[in-house]
């Protein structure tokens, strides 16, 4: 009776053992082949950077792994054969960063650290396009501004170091600006009313004679500018200002004022003979043939006002050089 109650006794630890026994079969090896990196990425002041990407490179691999920080800024690598890696991270407003080599061994559970973000440095480029029309049109303007005694118009006197030379359109428009200003129209008038008590050129008297004085002054003065300020000047790439010296010795800036008339400054900067300045001067003159009494026209009489006008011209220009400028305002320099 003994025996069978044994045998079932044997019989029952056997077929209790057989599911355990199966089931420490299925268990994982203790001791896996694998390998496992995990991490947090972090900003320099400690704080997660969530969404990163990183970026897991080795030979080990046949291609990179990828995979996105969490909120918290963690990742992980699961499942990483044996070998030497490279972790590279990036995240948008923070410099990349990629670790020294890291090798993981079989069974290995790798916490990479340093993995600290630094905020990007903002590099701004500014690209300044330099326009010699615009800043050329603003020197102009400012000229236009340019009076002696307040009154007076000064607007062919460059007092800037740094000039830009003046386009055809802007030599146009300071002729257009000086030939038409209140004080050249009312200095017309007055230029004829000293001609009509000289009785020159020779017109009648009386308000006729002074009309026709008052034109003779306005044609004269406006084809003057026009011809020599403007038309020359476009066609001749030349600059029919004066540029004044102010400083040098008495002698070199005399010498700068007297010979200004016949050497000017080309577009190009350069100087060169001033044929813009006689060539208004002649050709005002021989206009003037058009409309002078008869006993005030001829080739010589042309070329004795080609001569006074130079003559004034270089008087015009040693009085800027060394009296106006006082009385002048400039731009500031």
């Amino acid at each position: 009776m003994r025996t069978p109650r044994v045998l079932l006794l044997i019989l029952a630890a056997f077929v209790l053992a057989a599911p355990l026994s199966a089931e420490d079969a299925n268990t994982p090896e203790t001791s896996p082949k694998t390998g496992h990196i995990t991490g947090t990425v972090t900003d320099v002041n400690d704080g997660g950077v969530p969404g990163a990407t990183i970026v897991l490179e080795g030979p080990a691999l046949t291609q990179p792994r990828k995979v996105l920080a969490n909120d918290s800024g963690y990742f992980e690598f699961k499942d990483l054969p044996a070998g030497t890696y490279t972790v590279s991270i990036s995240a948008e407003g923070f410099d990349n960063w990629t670790s020294p080599a890291v090798t993981v061994t079989p069974g290995q559970y790798l916490i990479l650290t340093g993995s600290k973000l630094k905020v990007s440095e903002l590099h701004t480029t500014v690209s300044v396009v330099y326009n010699a029309e615009e800043v050329a049109t603003e020197q102009v303007h400012a000229e236009e501004h340019q009076r002696v005694l307040g009154f007076l118009p000064n607007f062919y006197v460059v007092y800037d170091r740094n000039p830009e030379p003046l386009s055809a359109k802007l030599k146009f428009h300071l002729a257009a600006k000086t030939s038409f200003d209140p004080v050249t129209v009312v200095g017309a008038g007055v230029l004829a009313a000293i001609n009509q008590a000289g009785d020159t050129p020779n017109y009648r008297q009386g308000w006729a004679g002074f009309g026709e004085r008052y034109g003779a002054v306005a044609a004269d003065g406006v084809s003057n500018i026009m011809i020599g300020g403007a038309i020359l000047p476009a066609l001749l790439h030349q600059d029919p200002r004066y540029f004044y010296q102010g400083t040098g010795s008495n002698k070199s800036r005399a010498l700068h004022a007297l010979v200004a008339p016949l050497v000017c400054r080309g577009d190009n900067g350069r100087l060169q003979p001033n044929y813009s300045s006689v060539g208004g001067d002649l050709a005002s003159a021989a206009l003037s043939n058009a409309y002078y009494p008869p006993s005030n026209r001829g080739a010589g009489l042309v070329f004795q006002n080609v001569a006074l006008s130079t003559g004034e011209r270089m008087l015009g220009t040693l009085v800027q050089e060394f009296i106006l400028h006082k009385f002048a305002s400039k731009p500031t320099q």
